[in-house]
């Protein structure tokens, strides 16, 4: 899933989105208030692997008495998980006074997710068929296509999104992971994603060791983890300041 979005008030151009833009930008998407401000980029933050990540999120669901509507949430305000949490960040975003646009070209029959498209229906925000058109009107694209667990080869009909993309001057934030990326490796050596480096990585829980090959600026959302849970996976929840859901990091040093 993908979300394009527009600000109500005017930003002056696609190439004029400065990094000062975008810090607040990502602030707004995370439920922040709008202060010029970023946090310190020299944290050292350790990664968490795909195994380690998905044994994360069902301790939250289990022994952390987490409902998946609850995580789904709470993603949502750090900018969103792949999938239906983009859904649950278009929404926020609506009510931040940005007006999203939806590629959702491979809908889910699950109900939470229907429930989160029903939603959105509700709030008029448009779901588009044709993604290069809707590029065309864009500021920001929010990239919530693949979660942690994507492996493999990029599937119809998201190759030529990926390359979209990959080509594109629009700023761009990935979620968790940009999309055709491996969670352990990063991008694909050659062909399809192998160029894809989004302007903007927001981290979930905790980095990924994809991280290690990311280059543009890093945040990481994940302000419902308990310290006894930090604690056992064996990573820092980072210092995050007042409301705020994200917090901007530094480059990875270590992996579990």
């Amino acid at each position: 899933m993908i979300d394009l979005w527009r600000k109500i008030y005017t930003l002056d151009s696609i190439s004029a989105f400065s990094s000062a833009q975008l810090t607040m930008a990502i602030k707004v998407l995370s439920h922040s208030v709008l202060v010029a401000e970023s946090y310190s980029a020299n944290l050292v933050v350790q990664t968490l692997g795909a195994k380690a990540a998905a044994a994360l999120d069902q301790e939250l669901m289990s022994t952390g008495a987490f409902s998946i509507d609850q995580l789904m949430e709470l993603a949502g305000l750090a900018v969103s998980q792949a999938g239906g949490d983009g859904l649950v960040a278009a929404r926020h975003l609506f009510y931040y006074g940005y007006r999203p646009t939806i590629f959702y070209p491979k809908k889910s029959k699950n109900e939470l997710y229907q429930r989160l498209a029903k939603q959105l229906e509700d709030l008029e925000v448009p779901f588009v068929d044709d993604f290069p058109t809707a590029m065309k009107s864009t500021d920001h694209i929010v990239d919530a296509i693949f979660g942690f667990s994507f492996s493999g080869e990029v599937r119809e009909p998201f190759p030529d999104v990926i390359k979209s993309l990959q080509e594109t001057k629009i700023p761009v934030t990935s979620v968790d992971a940009p999309s055709s990326w491996d969670i352990e490796n990063g991008p694909p050596k050659t062909g399809l994603g192998s160029s894809f480096m989004p302007t903007a990585l927001v981290s979930l829980t905790a980095p990924k060791p994809l991280v290690n090959h990311f280059t543009g600026r890093h945040f990481v959302g994940g302000r419902f983890v308990s310290p006894s849970i930090a604690k056992k996976y064996k990573f820092d929840v980072p210092p995050y300041q007042g409301i705020d859901q994200v917090v901007e990091i530094g480059p990875s040093e270590q992996k579990l």
